[in-house]
């Protein structure tokens, strides 16, 4: 029996070196790459020709997990991507798919989980942890209702034309915080820029 072949790739070695040894025991799983950063996951991607890849999702500084995802779907549209991370927010999620995972897990994910995940990848099945599933869903019944109750008004501030700066004051946030949010609702609302984010908020303000 071929076992299934899979890449690891996340900047934080004892993460890697315990999921290797994880899937080690299973004897149709084989971990034939390991990378630290987006980079290193297309070169990997490119050397093993694995599988499954395994992505987190931050890695410091370089390409990011769903930057890879997307390189990675435009090279080589044949490998099965499992997200593998901490994060859950709906913003990380909808990105992640949105870019071309196949799935989405959460570190804390049982054993059995993991390795039903990655076979039924292989397979060209969709997986996604219970919860992540769940918010998905969830989203997509209520579209309107992704943004969380400080992003919303941040967006709601954003008509006004306030800076970063004027917007961290009026809400007691941080400019760092403030650029955080921002990116989170560019995300949800599909958009790129503060012009487009505007528009949307002004359209869903006049749809009510």
């Amino acid at each position: 029996m071929t076992p299934i072949t899979v890449v690891l790739v996340d900047d934080h070695v004892v993460v890697r070196s315990g999921l290797k040894a994880l899937l080690g025991t299973q004897p149709d799983i084989a971990v034939v790459g390991e990378a630290a950063s987006g980079e290193e996951a297309l070169a990997a991607a490119e050397t093993s020709s694995p599988d499954v890849i395994l992505m987190d999702l931050a890695m410091g500084p370089g390409m990011d997990g769903i930057e890879a995802i997307r390189k990675l779907r435009q090279r080589n549209g044949k490998q099965a991507v499992i997200v593998f991370t901490t994060y859950d927010s709906d913003a990380d999620i909808v990105r992640a798919v949105d870019a071309g995972a196949i799935g989405y897990l959460l570190k804390d994910a049982a054993p059995e989980e993991i390795f039903a995940g990655i076979r039924a990848a292989v397979q060209g099945k969709s997986v996604m942890s219970p919860p992540v599933a769940s918010r998905l869903f969830q989203q997509m019944r209520n579209p309107d209702e992704v943004l969380t109750a400080r992003e919303a008004e941040l967006l709601s501030l954003l008509t006004q034309g306030l800076s970063n700066r004027e917007l961290g004051k009026q809400l007691f946030i941080s400019e760092a915080t403030v650029k955080t949010h921002l990116a989170h609702i560019y995300a949800k609302l599909g958009v790129e820029t503060r012009a487009a984010a505007i528009a949307k908020a002004i359209r869903r303000e006049g749809m009510r």
